[in-house]
């Protein structure tokens, strides 16, 4: 039943990776946690005259750079002025040249929110009437090409480095203070500090050109650096620079004190020391996080960061010391295994973290999301609906780790019972007590002589070295390996023939037998301890619980990287809003609702016959949404060869103004930003052409506004 580490810790980093690619593929191209809520002029207007500044309202503050709004003409020029500027709150403006003609203008924008995502986006408004532009309005962000998924991963890399440190120490510190001296748990501890260490420089380095031009050239560009610097984000990451040189200080004296022997006061002074010590290095890691994330913007901030670091500390709690257990589950030695005590004391540790998490993320869920719908609605939603059905699977996994727990605390499971213990005293003796005295006799010569010496040594020697043999090599390897006890058997007896002569002889060859019975005594207990059918229960579920930890850590990491659910709702309803502009203050103005009109038409030919559907809305002026169905005579919908829409005002003499809508599917034809300019009693008619000769107009009375 033995197992080696190695292909398990091969296994859960492809699933890592695996996992942290699929959900980078799947990522929204650029998920920014602020959203443009408003603009003047608005998105898809046309204005009389052109306007001296253009500006932009986010959801929430934003950081701008010199070149982060743009306004272009048509044929691509810049047309604004000087630096953008705050007005104040979330509203920012760039001012444009004088006397600018008639044409469609492109306002691009590319900005960073409050928590530290870059934003970027674009969008038209026209003077005069609309016209054709050479320029793309694109939203592709810095952050979508290779800078962006290097910073992607150094943020992963960050998060699993502060959970494998900081659970690793607690549960040394808290479940398994004998588990200092452990190497494997060192390492372990090691690599996490290293981890997040190497990562926060990586993501220090890369921030400037993650935030502006996403070129990997300007990763080392000291002005970007500079810049970055003097940032929310960039203090964030110097202090956690600062607080992991604490760190270290920190592993290093937990891990050094297991090399000195104290008293119980001394033991307990220096545990209480660590602990305090080590809670608040960690806090303020995870205050790192808080202070420049999610937590740090949008309601009751104040509340909402410690909420974050206890959410982080308790993460941190559970799945790092869930590492540190499985490593010492399979590789810790025979004689400092992890015991049934420290396995429990994790179990309540991890309980109370699970608790932590419950309330905590609670309190999150309702901040981030704000409804039940955007549970799935929203992104962020749909990846914490599976987030929270992970954490109850590892729940599930847990309970079974507890019962295998229980069962090792029963008296007489194996590796408890006495008698192991009778085993492992009786294997442990031998290698001490038989190895010394030997020794003593052939240093001293006190009452024996050379030969008797021999004759003991003859008589004892065969038997540990071949038993060293059978037990600590696998059971493939044992009939293999007794041809070279036995060699070993008769290169004993021929040392001993002149051990008379050179005492310093004996004793080399008594230590080479303790050393022999010390492997033996290890062989033998790490064989019970992992024939043990609890223990080795314990050890899968432990492995399955760490697995399905590594991707609920992956879904974690990604969801810093999404926009919350309430801020992508607020902003779909503000971008709707803002997409018409606001209506005179006169009654006559205001709107009347969508409205739907149902045209029947024949052109004559075949398949000439059907109908014809308009909605309108909201149906007043400003900008409309125009929807149009065709049907045939059954019911069916079907695609016509051209279908245009044309809106007349008679009584004003306005019109006819052209709309051509876009396929949308089969027999659904639409158009967004249909400019109504004034309200009255509107007719909009219908071209349909069903053939190349077959043609017909119909047209039907709306009021509008």
């Amino acid at each position: 039943m033995t197992q080696t580490i190695a292909p398990r810790v091969r296994t859960l980093v492809l699933l890592f990776l695996a996992v942290t690619g699929a959900l980078l593929a799947g990522a929204a191209p650029a998920s920014a946690h602020a959203a443009l809520t408003g603009s003047d002029p608005r998105q898809g207007t046309v204005v009389e005259t052109a306007p001296a500044q253009v500006s932009l309202t986010f959801s929430e503050p934003v950081a701008v750079s010199d070149d982060a709004l743009r306004v272009l003409d048509p044929k691509g020029e810049r047309v604004d002025k000087g630096d953008p500027a705050g007005t104040g709150g979330t509203t920012y403006t760039v001012r444009l040249l004088g006397g600018l003609p008639d044409g469609t203008y492109t306002v691009t924008y590319q900005v960073v929110s409050a928590d530290s995502h870059p934003v970027a986006g674009a969008f038209t408004f026209s003077v005069g009437a609309p016209s054709e532009t050479s320029v793309e309005a694109s939203a592709q962000s810095s952050a979508d090409g290779l800078v962006g998924s290097l910073y992607g991963a150094g943020r992963y890399l960050s998060y699993a480095g502060f959970v494998v440190m900081v659970g690793g120490a607690a549960f040394v510190l808290a479940c398994w203070q004998r588990g200092s001296g452990v190497r494997a748990v060192q390492r372990l501890v090691v690599s996490g500090w290293l981890t997040l260490t190497a990562s926060t420089l990586a993501l220090l380095l890369l921030r400037g050109s993650y935030t502006s031009s996403g070129k990997i050239g300007d990763v080392l560009d000291l002005t970007l650096l500079s810049g970055v610097l003097q940032t929310k984000t960039g203090a964030a990451l110097v202090s956690r620079l600062l607080l992991l040189a604490a760190a270290a200080l920190f592993i290093a004296v937990l891990f050094g004190s297991a090399q000195y022997r104290r008293n119980d006061e001394e033991k307990r002074d220096l545990s209480l020391g660590l602990a305090v010590g080590g809670t608040v290095v960690a806090a303020g890691l995870a205050a790192s996080w808080a202070m420049s994330e999610h937590a740090s913007q949008g309601l009751q901030p104040g509340l909402a960061m410690p909420v974050d670091v206890v959410h982080l500390l308790a993460v941190a709690a559970w799945l790092g010391g869930l590492t540190a257990l499985l490593v010492a589950l399979y590789r810790a030695p025979a004689d400092t295994a992890v015991d049934t005590a420290a396995v429990q004391r994790f179990s309540r540790l991890a309980f109370g973290s699970v608790i932590a998490l419950v309330v905590t993320g609670i309190y999150q869920s309702w901040r981030q999301l704000g409804s039940w719908s955007a549970f799935t609605d929203t992104r962020y939603g749909q990846l914490l609906l599976f987030k929270i059905g992970l954490v109850a699977v590892m729940v599930g996994i847990a309970y079974a780790s507890r019962r295998w727990t229980a069962r090792l605390a029963e008296p007489g499971t194996p590796g408890t019972t006495p008698r192991e213990k009778r085993e492992e005293t009786a294997a442990t003796v031998p290698a001490t007590g038989g190895g010394a005295g030997q020794e003593g006799t052939g240093a001293t010569g006190t009452g024996e002589t050379a030969a008797g010496t021999e004759k003991t040594a003859t008589a004892t020697a065969p038997t540990p070295v071949s038993t060293a043999s059978a037990d600590t090599d696998t059971d493939t390897d044992t009939e293999r390996e007794k041809p070279a006890a036995v060699t070993g058997s008769a290169e004993v007896r021929a040392e001993d023939s002149g051990a008379g002569a050179k005492a310093g002889g004996d004793s080399a060859r008594a230590a080479q037998l303790a050393r022999q019975r010390a492997a033996v005594a290890t062989a033998r207990q790490k064989r019970l301890r992992d024939a043990d059918p609890n223990r080795f229960g314990l050890r899968r579920s432990v492995l399955a619980e760490a697995g399905v930890a590594v991707v609920l850590l992956a879904i974690t990491t990604v969801l810093t990287q999404t926009e919350p659910g309430r801020t992508e709702q607020e902003a779909e309803r503000a971008a709707s809003a803002s997409s018409v502009p606001s209506a005179p203050s006169s009654s006559s103005a205001q709107g009347t609702g969508a409205v739907t009109l149902n045209m029947p038409f024949d052109t004559g030919g075949k398949d000439g016959k059907g109908v014809v559907t308009i909605d309108l809305d909201p149906a007043r002026v400003g900008g409309n949404s125009l929807h149009v169905y065709v049907e045939r005579t059954d019911g069916k919908a079907f695609d016509v060869p051209e279908l245009k829409v044309a809106l007349t005002l008679s009584a004003k003499s306005i019109g006819p103004l052209p709309v051509v809508p876009d396929r949308v599917s089969t027999g659904h034809l639409s158009a967004s930003g249909v400019q109504i300019p004034m309200a009255g009693d509107w007719t909009v008619e219908v071209t349909v052409r069903t053939s190349d000769i077959d043609q017909v107009t119909v047209s039907k009375n709306a009021q509008i506004g």
